[in-house]
């Protein structure tokens, strides 16, 4: 784990103690904090035993602390822990905040931090996996894998990759990154903004603000919000998805589709800025291997390929996937599978990929309302459940068309996340009897 002198004798308190918030704890004491903590899950208490003390932060005198730790999932802008923190004088933070307060102990090193509402994930694991084909110490963290805090520090000479969410980044005050990417901002996590839309977008581009000068910002300029940002930060590097030769993109097998040539246009950009070489960067876009729940491909029976995007909770998110298996010859080929819990009643950012569109299948709370939007330009069943869409999608698809999970909402109305959703239409497909591609 990373442990740091700068937080010796100091004290801290920790809300929340899931993955981050446990990595939080373990790094805190280690370092010779005093830490008190704080969950409401007993056994999440428990796991902390003897490395914190435990009390409900709401009801302790925090007067005199030098930091409130909370979990990213904590909505600031509503939750109590943000007036308790203001009372009692002390800076509300989170784990990268932790995170740029230990760089100093550190070996020297470089960090890359990705933002934006789509594509961060892919381009954080894109970037690493660039890194580390280039023969570069890295890790990735932030909002994708292991929490920083819980990964052993690098070597000199190496590269830290962080995917930053603005609810990260929101809880960061002194993370200078030698590099930052922003890759499009769309509508999403409204209700964490009081501001609204514009709170949000301000809340990516304080990424920018948080760099010296003479670090390099990208930012890829496909939408209205970005082009806004990069007038107000004229030094930065403006790319774009068109920057992308499609016909080069072929030879990329995990990163096809318009939302990925943005990804790579801003990959490539960020290796430019760690002075990676160009064959290098063209050998790991050939090898690099999708995420899960991301554009990934899971299986293929008779002749149809069965696509998991569930990690896609936004219509903005889901429009790219419909992009990526355009209609041949006028004949659609996706059957969509999409619904849940909406984030919005709209779903008119898909609106350009209706017509690669065979057939739709809606599922949970959002599927009747996501239905009527689309019965009057496609065939609709409404599935209801995961299971029942996949077999409902495997028994009308043709060889040649694609079975994409590709939902354009939140999980929580059926699954626990994106990713217990994702695991469960990978069964879905795995049971499949054969009865496919007919």
């Amino acid at each position: 784990m990373i442990v740091s002198p700068a937080f010796a004798g100091k004290s801290y308190a920790v809300l929340g103690l899931a993955r981050s918030g446990l990595a939080t704890v373990e790094a805190l004491y280690a370092s010779g904090a005093r830490v008190l903590a704080w969950d409401s899950r007993e056994d999440a208490r428990a796991a902390v035993a003897g490395k914190a003390e435990i009390a409900d932060l709401l009801e302790a005198d925090l007067t005199g602390f030098d930091g409130i730790v909370v979990s990213p999932g904590v909505p600031i802008n509503r939750h109590p822990i943000a007036e308790k923190a203001r009372n009692s004088g002390v800076p509300l933070i989170g784990d990268i905040e932790l995170f740029a307060l230990a760089r100093s102990g550190l070996p020297v090193h470089r960090v890359v931090g990705i933002t934006g509402t789509n594509g961060k994930s892919t381009t954080t694991a894109l970037v690493h996996h660039i890194c580390r084909n280039a023969g570069l110490p890295t890790r990735m963290g932030g909002n994708i894998g292991l929490p920083i805090l819980a990964q052993e520090p690098l070597p000199a000479g190496g590269v830290y990759v962080l995917e930053l969410s603005s609810y990260q980044i929101d809880l960061t005050y002194s993370l200078d990154c030698e590099v930052v990417a922003l890759l499009n901002i769309t509508p999403d996590h409204l209700d964490r903004y009081d501001e609204g839309f514009a709170g949000y977008a301000a809340s990516k581009e304080r990424l920018l603000a948080m760099q010296s000068s003479g670090h390099v910002a990208i930012i890829a300029t496909d939408d209205d919000s970005t082009r806004a940002i990069a007038d107000r930060h004229p030094h930065a590097l403006r790319v774009s998805a068109g920057d992308i030769d499609l016909a080069e993109q072929l030879d990329w097998p995990s990163l096809q589709g318009p939302h990925n040539a943005q990804n790579v246009a801003v990959s490539r950009a960020i290796a430019e800025a760690l002075h990676i070489g160009q064959p290098s960067v063209r050998d790991a876009l050939r090898s690099y291997a999708s995420l899960p729940h991301r554009m990934q491909i899971v299986g293929e029976r008779g002749g149809v390929i069965f696509v998991n995007d569930s990690k896609a909770t936004n219509a903005a998110s889901t429009a790219p996937a419909l992009a990526a298996w355009p209609a041949r010859e006028g004949h659609p080929r996706i059957h969509w599978i999409l619904g849940g819990l909406a984030k919005s009643d709209s779903l008119d950012d898909c609106a350009a990929g209706f017509p690669n569109v065979v057939h739709a299948y809606t599922i949970g709370e959002a599927g009747p309302k996501f239905a009527s939007i689309l019965r009057d330009v496609m065939p609709v069943d409404e599935s209801e459940l995961l299971i029942t869409a996949v077999q409902n999608a495997a028994a009308n698809a043709k060889p040649g068309d694609v079975v994409l999970l590709s939902p354009a909402c939140a999980s929580f109305d059926q699954f626990r996340d994106y990713e217990a959703r994702g695991d469960a239409f990978v069964a879905a497909v795995n049971a499949l009897n054969g009865d496919v591609g007919q």
